[in-house]
């Protein structure tokens, strides 16, 4: 087995321990700041990246509230729905700025946080959580076809320079799909700007007089 096998194999594997913060293990009461840091870095220690100490900081929290991207706590306490709301901001700022960030969670915030009748935000995380979790199988199947489809690279290099080119083929693969997902948000987060602003300038708009 090359290199690049043996670290697609590792990688593979890492990715079928990888588990969601399950939405039962969320604590339904209101947590001071030292105890949401130490859930979040207990229950997200699957999917850190390996050069964070932390899963997050006091400082990026406030910087969160401060930016308007995490509705304030009440009375220093975060209630369960500021923990969800993290927890998808953890998962987002890894590709995404902080203003396309607030742009997705805002209108979500707006209707469902703190909401004590019909669907919450605990809700829409569980379901987010269920539709994420029949996807993983297909994301290990996409990974695998990419790098069969590498292996058909260059082959007419000899070994070195072939497994150099293949891996880095490899790797373009995986970046351009991320590259074309990125992308792919922040078109549809751009059109429902402009449709916002557009309905907010008709309803600005004075009526003629007849």
């Amino acid at each position: 087995m090359d290199n690049t096998r043996k670290r697609l194999s590792d990688i593979l594997h890492q990715l079928a321990e990888i588990d969601y913060v399950h939405p039962e293990d969320i604590p339904n009461i209101d947590l001071y700041m030292d105890q949401v840091l130490t859930f979040l870095d207990q229950e997200l220690g699957t999917v850190r990246e390996a050069t964070e100490d932390k899963a997050m900081t006091k400082t990026m929290i406030n910087n969160y509230t401060k930016n308007q991207i995490l509705p304030s706590p009440e009375k220093k306490k975060y209630s369960r729905d500021h923990m969800l709301n993290l927890i998808f901001i953890y998962y987002l700022k890894n590709f995404l700025s902080m203003k396309d960030i607030k742009n997705i969670l805002d209108p979500i915030n707006e209707r469902y946080f703190g909401s004590d009748e019909g669907l919450g935000f605990y809700d829409i995380y569980s379901a987010m959580v269920g539709y994420e979790s029949k996807v993983a199988n297909d994301v290990t199947k996409d990974i695998i076809r990419k790098y069969n489809l590498s292996k058909e690279a260059f082959m007419e290099q000899d070994e070195e320079s072939r497994n150099e080119l293949q891996e880095f083929t490899f790797i373009c693969e995986l970046a351009f799909d991320v590259f074309v997902k990125k992308m792919m948000i922040e078109q549809f987060i751009a059109g429902r700007e402009a449709k916002s602003e557009d309905e907010n300038s008709t309803k600005e708009k004075p009526k003629e007089s007849k």
